[in-house]
């Protein structure tokens, strides 16, 4: 027994993937910005925690968008809704859950040590 859903949400996969996409650009604008400003502050210590307050709302349109992509796509290819939402939703949220203590941990490296610590070209 097969299960083929009679309107696949091919409107959710698309909203979920241009949450996502629009979300990532404005996460990407604001830690420009972010990283922007450091240079100005070298006097006084760079918090992260405040850095990680401006990129808490397009993070959190970035993870509901991945959610909602990977759901409607498992839903597609043929999941039932409660089984392509058991599955798509604690992947992502994971999987999100790291990156967002990825970039944490990245963003304190670099506010304790420099922008070139992370130069990965140079060997010195």
């Amino acid at each position: 027994m097969y299960y083929y859903p009679l309107q696949p949400p091919y409107i959710l996969l698309l909203v979920g993937f241009l949450t996502a996409l629009t979300s990532g650009l404005a996460l990407s604008g604001t830690l420009q910005v972010i990283v922007q400003k450091w240079p100005s502050v070298n006097k006084e210590p760079i918090k992260s925690s405040s850095s990680l307050k401006q990129l808490l709302v397009p993070f959190i349109g970035i993870t509901v968008g991945v959610c909602l992509f990977m759901s409607s796509g498992l839903e597609i290819f043929g999941f039932p809704s409660p089984l392509a939402l058991g599955v798509g939703l604690p992947l992502s949220l994971l999987t999100c859950l790291f990156v967002w203590l990825q970039l944490g941990s990245l963003l304190e490296f670099v506010s304790s040590r420099g922008m070139q610590s992370l130069d990965l070209d140079s060997w010195s």
